[in-house]
């Protein structure tokens, strides 16, 4: 049995080789397809997509585990793919999202060659010179593009206050009807410092701040909404998506006036959830970021 084996190494190796690659051909066609799985998570949603308490057809959640927090948000927006897609397939585009952020005080791209970075500085919701604000340094990456489909990476090893591997991914799924199904994910982990200083902010000037997820109801039967790290983690990703929808709103206005309405229409959305998103007046908003994106062009 062995001598009879053995005398047909050729027939041999050509059948293991044979059986490799048809393990290599199954494994490719087992791959999954990114665009196919968004539109199966679009299906799954569809009917809390249409009825929430955010009056858009909007989902969020949020998660906490192993020192690490996490945002999600799946939305439905009317603007046609291509007109996504040329619009925040762009480093320096993201800079103008970023920077309506209450807390981005910063943001350049910046080519190097081991790729794109954005340098963001992040500081107080005021006011702030930029030698106060800390900086942090995403690397920006574009994982997928084709026609209907794309997911750009930004990634950060070191972030403020004890925070580190921050991620903002965005992927977003062409839909019919010319709109386009969204999926933002904002995360970072903490350590015990961090988790200390945000536990002083939370129990101080933070404390009366709610997120957005409804886990019961008062006394009085108005919605209990979470709080606490969560809670923050749920603001502030709301905050980026409502900086990416107003950014691709402002699309068809003419450059020079397109940050001017892309301020106002951010201030206008977060407005809608005063309860969780309210910190200062229109003009006092609107007035330390014009005064912040002149300072964006002029500092490198």
């Amino acid at each position: 049995m062995h001598k009879r084996f053995w005398s047909r190494p050729a027939s041999w190796l050509s059948s293991i080789l044979l059986l490799c690659a048809a393990g290599v051909t199954s494994a490719a066609i087992a791959m999954p397809d990114p665009a196919a799985i968004l539109r199966t998570k679009f299906v799954s949603l569809e009917e809390p997509l249409r009825q929430n308490q955010f009056k858009r057809q909007l989902v969020l959640d949020s998660s906490e585990s192993k020192g690490r927090l996490k945002g999600d948000i799946y939305a439905t927006i009317n603007y046609p793919f291509a007109t996504v897609n040329a619009g925040l397939n762009n480093p320096k585009n993201w800079c103008d999202v970023m920077l309506l952020h209450i807390n981005t005080k910063y943001c350049h791209a910046e080519s190097r060659p081991s790729g794109t970075v954005l340098n963001v500085n992040i500081g107080k919701k005021t006011p702030e010179e930029l030698a106060d604000a800390a900086r942090v340094e995403f690397n920006y990456s574009v994982a997928a593009a084709t026609p209907e489909y794309f997911e750009i990476n930004l990634n950060a090893k070191e972030g403020p206050l004890g925070t580190s591997d921050f991620v903002i991914q965005l992927e977003a799924v062409a839909l019919p009807n010319a709109k386009t199904f969204l999926h933002l994910t904002y995360s970072y982990a903490i350590n015990m410092s961090g988790r200390l200083s945000l536990q002083a902010y939370l129990g101080t000037i933070g404390s009366r701040k709610v997120g957005f997820t409804v886990i019961g109801k008062k006394v009085d039967g108005q919605p209990d909404y979470i709080r606490g790290v969560r809670g923050l983690m749920e603001r502030n990703t709301m905050r980026y998506y409502l900086a990416i929808d107003s950014f691709l709103g402002a699309n068809r206005t003419a450059s020079t006036g397109r940050f001017e309405k892309q301020l106002q229409s951010w201030f206008t959305a977060a407005e809608r959830y005063p309860r969780q998103l309210h910190e200062m007046d229109r003009r006092t908003y609107v007035e330390m970021k014009r005064a912040e994106y002149v300072r964006q062009q002029a500092v490198n």
